[in-house]
Formats: structure tokens, sequence, C-alpha cells
């Protein structure tokens, strides 16, 4: 067994012995291996010093090429538009043609964006370029400015008539079409390159300060005549007439200034953009407003001058002028504002007027140094009515007056607060209605007062009162008044039982003498007229009674005759006759009907005492009215 171990381990030692010799011949491999990498390493280093500043160079080499392109192409660019402007330079000096207005345009566009470009360059060597394209800009600019105040001066050549289209209701003309469209071009091209070269407010271009001057001017041309007319139409050949609506030519005068003001607005609406208009509108319109102003202050002095009796041609110029404020801003939602300013003069001498006539209705009645002595009515009634009825020609614009005075703000001393509304409505309508009532009502009491300090006895005072009351109710009802002065139907009827109680105090004489007064407590019931025995009545009279029964038929026969003969003196309104004899008839005619039933026979029928039968007495009464 020995001999196969010892056999086994001498062929592990060979083997271990192999496995030993191979491991150093690794080793030697390893150190070779070794070797060779660290001379490839210093190799490659040695490669890299070598190559590392050629690359470098390359690259500086490769970025200066860039540069030396960019720089050619940069110089290419800047050779162009000095190239071009000559060209262009030739096309602007050459001035615009009216027919070739477009190309003319074009070149001056080409022209600002050659400019552009040398500006964005920043060179010093282009400044000069800069300097002579920004020359022939300007010089271009010039031109078109030239061309557009040229159409727009042959455009407002002709003067329009206003009377011409007022009359016929014609819309006023509006610029031909080409020249709008050139203006538009002109503008449109200006206030580009103005916004471009400008630092200021673009509203402020030239093409809208040229069309502000030369359609301003032409607008205030065209309306001068009507401002003329305005002032001429309202001079006065009767100085205390009345001023009649529609005969002053303010009308005319407002109707033209929207007819001009409407086609303008059209005009210049297709002209400038929507972001203009606006600004160039209310400088175009300035002028002729600034003369319509004068105008109204012109007429508003005359107004003054005339206050009581051309006050209505105020209410007729506020009325104008609130109605164009509005319809102008309806059509072209500008210029309401400056408009009704231009009236505020005129407004205010209207409201004071309100005031000035009201006192004036009180002063002129007291001042009355007589009164008519047969009673008839004065005619500072008819006039003062006539004057309320007047002024409901002009409703809607008192009413905006009244209204800004408030209720009882026409009377002196007022309180109320002064407003500037411009509002229309039922209650200002009332306040008319208000205002006329404390007209009536100032002349009334004045003419009481005066009835009673220089009229003689009540029934001529009350035939006074009730004439000038039945001439006031007559105008009131057969006029616009009726509806605006209905709730003052009552005071009127107040006013006229009082002038009829003043008249029938003087009939309580006549009354008086046919009150049996005498007799009635003689038996349990009061005699009656029907049925009456009179020869029984008288018989039983005692000689005193029938005396004093005659005595009261005399004394009525007087008195009674005294005042048929002082009634029919009087200067009565139908209407008023007619009432009074009614009112006589009423109380006297039942009174004497039955004092004759009972005392007829005291004069047997002689007709010393009894003078007048009952028929006879009836038809005298009658004929009162």
């Amino acid at each position: 067994m020995v001999g196969p171990r010892k056999a086994a381990l001498l062929e592990e030692s060979a083997e271990v012995e192999v496995l030993f010799a191979n491991m150093e011949k690794m080793k030697t491999l390893t150190r070779k291996i070794q070797g060779s990498v660290n001379r490839l390493d210093a190799s490659g280093k040695a490669v890299q010093e070598a190559i590392s500043p050629i690359y470098g160079n390359t690259q500086k080499l490769q970025i200066a090429n860039t540069n030396i392109d960019r720089v050619i192409e940069a110089i290419e660019r800047l050779k162009a538009p000095r190239e071009e402007s000559a060209k262009e330079e030739q096309i602007i000096r050459a001035g615009p043609g009216r027919g070739d207005l477009d190309s003319y345009i074009a070149s001056l566009d080409r022209t600002n964006l050659s400019l552009l470009d040398l500006k964005r360059t920043n060179l010093r060597s282009n400044e000069k370029a800069v300097a002579q394209l920004s020359g022939l800009l300007k010089l271009g600019s010039k031109q078109l400015e030239d061309v557009f105040r040229g159409i727009l001066q042959e455009s407002s050549r002709n003067k329009v008539q206003p009377l011409e289209y007022v009359a016929k209701d014609n819309p006023f003309p509006r610029m031909p079409q080409d020249h709008l469209q050139a203006l538009r071009n002109i503008n449109a091209h200006i206030s580009k390159s103005f916004a471009q070269m400008s630092q200021i407010d673009v509203s402020q271009t030239p093409t809208q300060r040229i069309y502000a001057d030369v359609r301003g001017e032409y607008l205030e041309s065209s309306l001068r005549s009507l401002a003329q007319a305005s002032i001429s139409t309202a001079r006065k050949i009767q100085a205390d007439a009345l001023y009649k609506k529609g005969t002053n030519g303010i009308g005319t005068y407002v109707t033209a200034i929207e007819g001009l003001f409407v086609a303008e607005f059209d005009n210049l609406n297709y002209v400038f953009e929507r972001e203009e208009w606006s600004a160039v509108y209310a400088s175009t319109c300035q002028v002729p407003l600034k003369d319509f102003s004068k105008t109204l202050r012109e007429l508003n002095g005359h107004i003054q001058k005339n206050l009581l009796t051309d006050c209505f041609l105020g209410y007729e110029i506020c009325g104008q002028v609130r109605t164009l404020s509005m319809r102008v801003q309806k059509q072209t939602g500008a210029l309401k504002d400056q408009i009704y300013d231009s009236v505020k003069p005129v407004r205010e001498t209207s409201k004071a007027s309100l005031g000035k006539m009201l006192e004036d209705t009180r002063a002129r009645t007291q001042n009355l140094i007589a009164l008519p002595i047969d009673g008839g009515p004065v005619d500072i009634t008819t006039q003062t009515m006539r004057r309320l009825q007047e002024m409901t020609n002009y409703l809607e614009p008192l009413s905006s007056i009244l209204a800004s005075l408030g209720e009882g703000g026409w009377n002196s001393g007022s309180t109320n607060n002064s407003s500037t509304t411009l509002d229309v409505g039922p209650d200002s309508i009332k306040l008319f209605g208000q205002y006329a009532a404390d007209t009536v009502d100032t002349l009334l009491q004045n003419l009481v007062g005066k009835a009673k300090a220089l009229l003689k006895g009540k029934n001529l005072q009350g035939v006074f009162i009730a004439n000038n009351v039945a001439i006031i109710t007559r105008i009131v009802r057969s006029s616009e008044l009726g509806p605006l002065m209905e709730g003052y139907s009552k005071k009127l009827g107040d006013w006229r039982k009082q002038s009829t109680a003043m008249y029938l105090e003087a009939w309580r004489e006549p009354s008086g003498y046919l009150l049996d007064v005498q007799y009635t407590n003689r038996t349990k019931e009061r005699p009656t007229s029907s049925g009456a025995d009179s020869a029984a009545i008288v018989k039983s009279l005692s000689s005193k009674d029938k005396d004093a029964i005659k005595e009261k038929f005399k004394n009525f026969n007087t008195s009674f005759d005294d005042l048929v003969t002082r009634h029919k003196s009087y200067a009565m309104e139908t209407e008023v006759r007619n009432q009074l004899a009614k009112e006589v008839q009423n109380i006297i005619e039942p009174l004497y009907n039955r004092f004759y039933d009972r005392y007829r026979e005291i004069d047997k029928g002689k007709g010393k005492y009894v003078k007048y039968e009952k028929s006879e007495l009836s038809r005298t009464l009658a004929s009162f009215s």
C-alpha cells in the first residue's frame, strides 16, 4: 500500500512544481505588459502635447472665418440702402403727383425702412447717411402735408348755402370719395411715421392739425350768415311786442349746425382711425362752436334788455340748443357738453325772467292809479294771461328751467338750490302749473286791494273782480293752460264766489225791504205767498202798519231802480252779466213775489206804491243778462 501512496504524492508534487513554473512565467509576462503600457502612455502624452496647439489654432481660424463672412454680409446690407437712396431721392424730391400718390407713399415707406436699418447698425460711418435719409423723409412728409392741405382746401372752396338744405330737409353734402380716400392714405402714412419719429402724443400729428384748421374754418364760414341772421331778426320793431315763436333765425341756425356737424363727422370718421377722430372732431368743431357761443351771448344781451317781452326767445334758444346737443351726441357720440355749455348764459337769464315777470305783475298792478269806473277789466289781466299762454309754447325748455329752480324757486328770497338738470318729466311739467297759479294769485290779490282802494261800493268792486276772473277763466279754458292749471280751478271758483258776494252786498238793501219780519211772530206758521188773500191781510192792518208797508214798497222801488240803473251801467263780460243776473233773480224774485202777493191791495192797483207787477219785475231782472 506504501508503494502506491508514494507514487501518488510524487505525482502531485510534480504538478505543484509545474504550477509554480507557470506562475513564474505569468509574472514575467505581466512585467513585460506593464512596461509596454507605460511606454504607450508616454507616447500618448507626447502626441497630445504636439497636437493640442494645432487644434486650438484651427478653432480660432474657424471663428475668424465666420466673423469675416458676417462683416461681408453687413457690408452688403449697408451698400444696398445707400445704392437705393439715390433712386428714392429722385422720386421724393420730384414730389407727389395727385395721380401717383400711392407710389410716392411707397417710396417714403422704403426710405423709412432703409433709415431704420442704418440706425440699427449704430456705426459712426453711417451717421451722414442717416442724416441725409432723415432730411429726405422730412421733405417727403412736408410735401404730403401740402397735398393733404390742398385736397382739404379744394373740398372746402365752395361754401354750402345752409338754407337750401334746411328748407328742403336734405342731408348736408360730404366730401368726394376720391378726396376722402387720398386724405385717408396720407394720414395713415404720416401718423405711422410720426409715431415712430416723435416722442409726443400722436393726437398732435400735422394732418390732424391741418384738418381741424381747414375744415373748422369751412364750418364757421358756412354758418356765418345764419349767425348774423339770428342777431338781426332779434331786433324789435315794436318795443312792447311779445316775441313770437319761430320769428328768430336761431332755429335755422341750430338745424344747420346739426346737419354740418353730422356730415363732417362722417368725413372725419373715414379719414382718421377711431383712436384719432374723437380729438380731431372736437378740434374741428371748436371754431364754429366758439362763434355759436358768441352769437348766443349777443342774443342774451338783447334778451336781458327786453326781458319781459323777449324772454320767450330765451326759452326757445334753450330748447333748441338742448335738442341740438342731444341729437349731435346721439349721431356722433361727442360734443354734448360743449354745445350745452354755450347756452348757459341764456339759460341763467331765462331762469331769472320767471321771477322778474312775477314781480312785474305785482308792480304793474300796484302802480295802477285808476280803475275803470264802470267795473270793466284792466289790460294787465289780459296781458298777464296772454304771457302765460305764450309760455305754453315753450313747455319743454321751461319745464327744465323750472325743475332746476325747484318748487317756488321763482319767488324772490327763495332758498331752493338751483341745479342744472336737463330732465323733463311729469313733475317738472306740474311746476309750470304752480308757477301759473302763483302768477294769477299775485294778479288777483293785488287787483282786489286796488279795487277796495279806488272803487266805491262793493257791488262795483265785485263787478270789477268778477270781470277779471272771467277773462282769466276764459283764457285758461280755451288754451293749453287748461290741463296745466287744472288744479287751480277750485281756487278760481273761490275768487268767483268772492266777487259775487261783493256784488250782492248792495242787494241786501232792497232785499231787506221785502222781508216780512214784522208779522212772522203773529202766527204759528210762516205765511206763504200762494193762496194769500191780499185784501183780507191789508184790511187787517192798522193805519200805522199800512203806512209801514207802503214805505217798504216805496223804499224797495227806489233802491231796486237805483241798482237796476247801476247794474246796466256796468261794463260786464257776458258770462259775468249772466251769472250776476241769475244770482240777483234768485234772491229778489222769490222775496218780491211773496211780498207782492200779500200786500198788493195796499195800493188798490193805482201804482202809487206797488210799482212792479210780478211779471214786470221778472222781465226787468231778466233784462240784466
